[in-house]
């Protein structure tokens, strides 16, 4: 079974035979067998070279690399296999054709809010009073259809945000002050630990494209641009209420993550190795949880639902089914 590997320490990576091979700056050695490697995600300062990086890319196998405070950097792409000129097409049309994108746009957002809504559900059932903020996100939730532009659209989802942060502090059980969402950078605990969970979800994604036909830098609801891979960013919107957001609450509330695992001198900026290690390991536990899906009717993977989500796109650029955004239904 394939699998993601984290590497924390300081060290070398190269290829050894049919194995990736990490070498720890203490001298320490470990091989994996590359057939059991689905991306490597690099946490630390890492030598490698361009043998390595032609040889994970013979496998398909994508690197993302995060700075020292946790940050994510970019990633290795390597060069693709499952090319499809049409599709192509499509996509780019799809992107120039203004009536279509919005509609593209429109069923991300529209997937996003369901999904921020049930989050809020789910709490408010457990003794949680978030009514009144269901109340709101329903009200500008009915709003997204009527836009007539992508920004029009962008400002309902930052309002349904806003609205949904604002109840953060009524979920968490921890006492911590949780304002406004703030990214660059990050000014407190929460909002460090969304940016990191927000890029492992967004990285995730991107592997997952990856194994599809679908070019990753041509998207619909964020605009294309240099030196990101933006259709990450689309579907990222839909799993990181479904994935991301139930980690943090979920770490949060048994008390996996406290201030303890922040460093305080710089701000609560930046994640010690063992918390990151921590979420690292649950994200994983989460995205391997399968559930009994509707429409195939066999158990899936978190994860696969996220390639599940690329295959519906792709069936919907071709004109074969209309795509609707991954909604929870529990």
């Amino acid at each position: 079974m394939q699998q993601s590997f984290y590497i924390y320490s300081n060290g070398e990576l190269k290829q050894k035979d049919n194995t990736i091979r990490f070498l720890t700056e203490d001298g320490e050695k470990k091989d994996i067998p590359i057939e059991r490697v689905s991306e490597l995600y690099i946490m630390s300062e890492m030598r490698l070279n361009t043998n390595f990086l032609n040889f994970i890319s013979r496998y398909g196998i994508t690197v993302h690399f995060f700075n020292y405070y946790s940050f994510y950097t970019g990633s290795f792409y390597p060069k693709e296999t499952l090319l499809a000129g049409n599709l192509l097409v499509k996509q780019v049309e799809h992107y120039t054709d203004t009536e279509k994108r919005l509609s593209l746009a429109k069923r991300f957002i529209d997937a996003a809010a369901d999904n921020i809504y049930r989050n809020l559900r789910y709490y408010n059932g457990r003794g949680k009073d978030l009514s009144g903020k269901m109340n709101e996100i329903e009200t500008i939730k009915k709003e997204i259809i009527k836009s007539k532009t992508v920004a029009e659209l962008m400002g309902y989802e930052g309002n349904i945000r806003k609205t949904y942060y604002s109840g953060w502090n009524i979920i968490i059980d921890q006492d911590i002050e949780f304002k406004k969402r703030v990214k660059n950078p990050p000014d407190n605990m929460i909002n460090t630990l969304i940016s990191f969970v927000n890029m492992l979800i967004y990285t995730r994604v991107l592997s997952e494209i990856y194994h599809t036909q679908l070019d990753p830098t041509i998207s619909y609801l964020h605009e294309p641009g240099v030196r990101r891979f933006s259709l990450s960013l689309d579907l990222a919107e839909i799993f990181k209420p479904l994935i991301g957001d139930r980690l943090i609450f979920s770490l949060l509330n048994k008390k996996q993550i406290t201030e303890k695992s922040f460093t305080k001198d710089l701000n609560y900026l930046h994640l010690t190795k063992e918390a990151s290690a921590v979420i690292c390991k649950e994200l994983d536990n989460r995205l391997h949880t399968t559930i009994k899906h509707k429409e195939l009717g066999k158990n899936v993977s978190y994860q696969y639902l996220i390639r599940l989500e690329a295959y519906k796109i792709i069936k919907h650029l071709l004109g074969e089914k209309e795509y609707e955004g991954f909604k929870m239904w529990w």
